[in-house]
């Protein structure tokens, strides 16, 4: 084995690549977090001298590289100096001209995943020989059996609880050699042989993943513990049992995600005016002001402002609870010149529209579309974040406000109970607010202990949020959620391999 442990990260979708990780590294493929987490995770290796690789699908039409390619010849090129790097891309022509990573059918994304996970097995894993092999979600569930094969510990993340099933033959006509690694496979019923199973018994991904995988871990301790005690009923039975079987013989774990860099006030490019924890105040009076007026909102940089960052899911971000405590929180803190902005794409969104002008609350409530940049001025503006999730593998948001100074409103679950702790100023200790049960009358409880805290004398808590974001920094980084996965990588070097 080599000195430095040669790790492959199979994902389906990555937003950047580090700069010097060579040919190939303006790659940009994302339907969502798995993309940030899976470049921030490769970024920080890479910047710590770790041998890493990436296999990722070549997305032709997503992947800006290739876009003005015309010639097979051109393109066989390009590959040929990726594959000598560390970035190995996937062609197949079930992904080459997809729009987007995934199709919204279902035939589709597993034809999708096939392709990728044929190209990996057959071709990327033995060109690179890792040590490590490093999966993640369902669209590279069969990857971990692959690995139990030939003796290589494999790492499998679980990012969303979401999966999808195939049979024997249909991923043999795919061309990979599933009667090779079969019996590390989750079958749906269990298997008696492989020719029983071949045609008619079908194979969970994800469950496989799970299954096969020598270590798994999610992207919160909380989650995990969540659904090892079975306290999600939209976790399929058969997830719930392979992880907490996992769990139990000490091989499943919780990593925290963390967000990207960029997400810092003193250097964020996207905000009007650059701030850090010892001009806070001034320079968020400032942002709030120039949001107020972008938006529309009363021109007060007085006024608290909440910011609503997130999807607009009813299933799982509570946004239900917003929409049924809206005019109400509105109402009862009219005095203080409460304002909320919205910022986020989802079903919900015509029910934020109705609610601002059947009560006539246009210059209080702001609602716009997802919009990148009016996303980040919101952080650099806002006083609270509102993060009510019913159910949170992670969430980037409840970190993202308190570097920005803009504390969480959560539901106490999750990543969000990992990641925010009661603000008790008297003992200066805490930055954010939960609550712990999920209705109305818990969301408006801890919008009050917000405006409690917004009411302070204004030296006290511009010193409660100058240490917030300063402990926000120092917690929240890629380098500690790296060294989480290394740590986990050298633990699996060290395990006696059983297969």
């Amino acid at each position: 084995m080599s000195v430095k442990p040669r790790i492959l990260i199979v994902t389906p979708e990555a937003t950047y690549l580090p700069e010097d990780m060579g040919p190939g590294t303006n790659y940009s493929a994302k339907a969502g977090g798995l993309a940030d987490v899976s470049a921030a995770l490769i970024s920080a290796l890479f910047d710590l001298r770790c041998d890493v690789h990436v296999a990722l699908p070549d997305y032709k039409s997503i992947y800006n590289g290739y876009s003005t390619l015309k010639h097979n010849r051109e393109l066989a090129k390009i590959r040929n100096r990726l594959d000598e790097e560390r970035i190995h891309l996937a062609a197949d022509r079930a992904f080459l001209y997809m729009e987007s990573v995934y199709s919204g059918y279902s035939d589709k994304d597993l034809k999708v995943s096939l392709a990728f996970q044929r190209e990996v097995i057959n071709n990327i894993i033995p060109r690179v020989e890792p040590d490590i092999i490093h999966c993640n979600d369902w669209m590279t569930g069969l990857i971990p059996a692959m690995a139990r094969q030939y003796e290589i510990p494999c790492l499998f993340t679980i990012h969303n609880i979401h999966t999808m099933t195939s049979t024997l033959a249909e991923i043999e006509d795919r061309g990979i050699d599933a009667a090779s690694f079969w019996q590390w496979l989750f079958f749906k019923q269990p298997p008696h042989s492989y020719e029983e199973s071949w045609s008619t018994n079908r194979v969970d991904f994800l469950a496989s993943g799970i299954f096969s995988a020598h270590y798994v871990n999610t992207v919160s301790p909380t989650f995990l513990k969540e659904i090892v005690e079975n306290r999600h009923p939209f976790v399929p039975s058969d997830l719930q049992t392979e992880l907490a079987h996992k769990y139990e013989a000490g091989c499943a774990t919780g990593i925290l995600n963390a967000p990207e860099p960029e997400f810092n006030p003193a250097v964020d490019h996207m905000i009007r005016h650059n701030f850090g924890p010892k001009n806070h105040r001034a320079m968020k009076r400032e942002n709030k002001a120039f949001l107020q007026k972008t938006v529309d909102l009363e021109l007060n940089p007085e006024a608290p402002l909440f910011f609503w960052p997130s999807r607009l899911d009813p299933v799982q971000k509570g946004c239900q609870l917003l929409a049924g405590s809206m005019y109400d929180m509105i109402s009862r803190h009219w005095d203080s010149g409460i304002q909320i902005i919205s910022v986020a794409d989802g079903q919900y969104q015509k029910h934020f529209h109705d609610i601002v002008r059947f009560h006539g609350l246009g210059k209080r409530i702001s609602v716009w579309g997802f919009n990148e940049n009016l996303s980040h001025q919101a952080f650099a503006a806002s006083d609270f974040v509102l993060m009510p999730s019913s159910f949170e593998p992670c969430g980037l948001p409840q970190m993202i406000g308190p570097i920005y100074g803009s504390l969480p409103i959560v539901f106490d679950t999750g990543g969000l109970h990992d990641t925010v702790r009661s603000l008790k100023a008297e003992n200066d200790s805490g930055n954010g607010f939960l609550f712990n049960v999920h209705d109305l009358s818990g969301l408006n409880w801890a919008v009050d202990r917000a405006m409690d805290f917004f009411a302070l004398d204004p030296d006290e808590k511009e010193r409660q949020i100058k240490r917030i974001m300063i402990e926000s920094v120092l917690e929240f980084n890629h380098s500690r959620c790296a060294e989480g996965y290394i740590n986990l990588y050298e633990k699996m070097l060290k395990r006696p391999f059983l297969v």
